[in-house]
């Protein structure tokens, strides 16, 4: 069909844009094609090019539409290398190559990096290649009859195909399944989500990565594969390149794997990254001194007095303070180091840019929460990054627009998070691996993602919050993998209602049939501190001396008059979450087992997770108050 959602040969006039080439030689003006909508590139993959195609034949079915819509001859355009440019012309078309046949344009044009490519080295360089060229190295000069604006976009769609979708490995794909829908459609999206700012650079650069190590790994594999099928001999030699060769294979597999992760724009965020912080921690100033900041954008006299009643001169100060004023909070954190405070007076602030503590600070807001409003401006990857040993933040309204990440990240250390109210743009708060949480008293809302994340091997401990209208309430991370901790997870009397999905969801993969379900018996390392819904007509938490150490100063006594299902809703979780945990145990023994280590003391080879889930409320989620992502 040759005719297209991109107009007609029988159309007069270019419906094209034209752009004028960079550098000193006066190349003509090419069609400007690589703006394309994502929608316009969707279809002429799926409708015109690709179809229902398997991997493959992803060459085949490539070939036959550049036959109906490629103009064979008459048309000129403009060869790039990252070496040179040179006007040519365009005398046959080799479809099945997905190559042009081209001569050089008189008067000769050529822009190079340096001079040695002459009319007659470019002629040699034409013969060496028998005058083909790949489609995607050329750029259609502009033609304003409209008689070649399906040969320009037809060549854009195979040059950013081979460019931006295509992956040398996907010859390796099994043809059981569809191609545009396994591959093309999810790096399409994810092309896009780049370009319009709504993928991390933590994880766009994690994903570049992760590409650059499986095309060099499988530049390797090709290279072993290659020498072993050109070897006749049973050697040893040749045993030895099979078995490095099984090893990149796997290697592959497992990148291949991660890549599709992040193609994949639900569990891109499901599963997330392993951020890198490159927060450096100041230190102590070298006099010892500490600083008290206050942040007002404009100091009243009665302000001033209150501040130094309440904050700055009470009865316990024993020593002289000294203090620096700010209009701007995120220049008082920038101004801080270790044990400094930051007192944030009344008002509505607007910062553009990142709060990044990596000092044991406190951050304190003088009155309440809604009063004291800090609201991030201007696209940017992150509101508040935490590294700190113990940073304390308190009082404080966050308004989160235009993210692509969560408005807090704790990296490391202890973060504690009390009476705050946190408006959330993307997801809400990450609490990542060997990070640790406690939040209270405050209120969560408005996250497209998870109002919390829970990353393996943290710490996190939640009371008396409320956590709604987000997409999910709590998100727990997979962590079945052998390289991942059990988090530690403290859940006391939180609200957790109006989500649209449930208000605690478990990520993990599917187990395997051989590894059954955990019993009872195997949760005897596990802490699950529940008061039976069917027995008792109350609900308290542990006692402290029973508590991990991070919360025991924390928590107090909770009664409730009645129970609910609300309590059927905790003992699910705490059940599950243990369960889970328990698996997690047996699977590590059965690989000590497989690794020859039959005796283990349970203590030290198996990880425990600690559960306190009691007295939380779930209301009006739309799934429910507990659910398991399965992948």
């Amino acid at each position: 069909d040759s005719h297209s959602d991109y107009g007609s040969r029988d159309k007069t006039g270019t419906a094209l844009g034209r752009t004028v080439p960079d550098g000193n030689v006066l190349f003509p003006d090419v069609f400007h094609t690589d703006h394309l909508l994502f929608y316009e590139r969707f279809k002429a993959y799926q409708d015109y090019i690709l179809a229902d195609c398997k991997a493959s034949e992803v060459k085949e079915f490539t070939a036959e539409y550049l036959e109906k819509v490629l103009e064979p001859s008459g048309w000129q355009a403009v060869w790039r290398t990252n070496v040179f440019e040179v006007l040519v012309e365009v005398v046959d078309v080799e479809y099945s190559a997905l190559k042009a046949v081209v001569q050089l344009c008189e008067p000769f044009l050529c822009e190079s990096r340096d001079s040695t490519f002459t009319l007659e080295c470019m002629q040699e360089l034409l013969e060496l290649k028998e005058r083909q060229i790949p489609l995607q190295e050329l750029w259609v000069v502009y033609d304003e009859s409209g008689e070649f604006d399906q040969t320009a976009l037809a060549v854009e769609h195979v040059r950013f195909f081979y460019q931006c979708i295509w992956k040398t490995w996907d010859e390796e794909e099994e043809d059981d399944f569809d191609y545009f829908v396994r591959c093309v459609e999810p790096r399409l999206r994810l092309h896009y989500d780049i370009l319009e700012h709504r993928v991390p650079s933590g994880l766009v650069a994690d994903y570049q990565n992760l590409l650059s190590q499986c095309e060099e790994l499988y530049r390797n594999f090709l290279n072993v594969r290659n020498s072993i099928s050109s070897s006749d001999s049973d050697s040893e030699v040749e045993n030895i390149s099979m078995v490095e060769g099984l090893k990149l294979y796997e290697k592959i597999e497992h990148l291949k794997q991660k890549l599709k992760l992040i193609e994949n724009p639900l569990l891109r965020y499901v599963f997330g990254y392993q951020k890198y912080s490159g927060l450096q921690a100041k230190g102590p100033r070298p006099m010892g001194t500490k600083i008290t900041h206050v942040v007002s954008s404009t100091m009243m006299a009665s302000l001033l007095q209150s501040l130094i009643r309440d904050k700055l001169c009470t009865e316990s100060c024993d020593e002289e303070l000294e203090i620096q004023f700010h209009s701007d909070p995120l220049a008082a954190v920038n101004a801080c180091y270790e044990g400094d405070t930051v007192i944030i007076c009344p008002g509505h602030y607007v910062v553009d840019g990142v709060f990044c503590i990596a000092d044991s600070v406190e951050l304190e807001g003088y009155g309440l929460p809604d009063d004291i409003v800090i609201e991030k401006r201007g696209k940017g990857d992150n509101f508040v990054d935490c590294t700190g040993a113990n940073i304390r933040i308190s009082s404080l309204k966050l308004v989160q627009h235009d993210a692509v990440e969560g408005i807090l990240n704790v990296h490391h250390g202890k973060t504690t998070l009390e009476n705050c109210v946190l408006q959330c743009e993307t997801t809400g708060i990450t609490v990542r691996t060997s990070a640790e949480l406690l939040m209270k008293n405050s209120d969560l809302y408005g996250a497209k993602g998870a109002g919390v994340e829970i990353y393996p091997g943290s710490t996190c401990t939640l009371l008396d919050n409320g956590i709604h209208h987000c997409k999910e309430g709590i998100l727990i991370k997979n962590f079945l993998d052998e390289h991942y901790d059990i988090p530690k997870i403290t859940m006391a009397n939180n609200i957790i209602h109006n989500n649209e999905g449930y208000a605690v969801v478990l990520v993990r993969p599917t187990m395997p049939s051989d590894v059954k379900d955990a019993s009872a018996e195997r949760t005897k390392g596990i802490f699950l501190f529940l008061e039976e819904a069917c027995k008792t007509s109350k609900s308290s938490i542990p006692r402290q001396e029973e508590l991990p150490e991070c919360v025991t100063d924390e928590l107090e006594l909770y009664e409730q008059a009645e129970i609910s299902e609300q309590t059927e809703g905790n003992y699910e979780i705490a059940n599950e979450l243990g369960a889970t945990s328990a698996k997690k145990s047996q699977m590590h023994k059965k690989r000590l087992s497989e690794l020859g280590i039959t005796e283990a003391d349970d203590n030290l080879m198996s990880q425990e997770m600690f559960v306190s889930i009691v007295g939380n409320q779930f209301k009006w989620n739309g799934k429910g108050s507990f659910g398991t992502f399965l992948f």
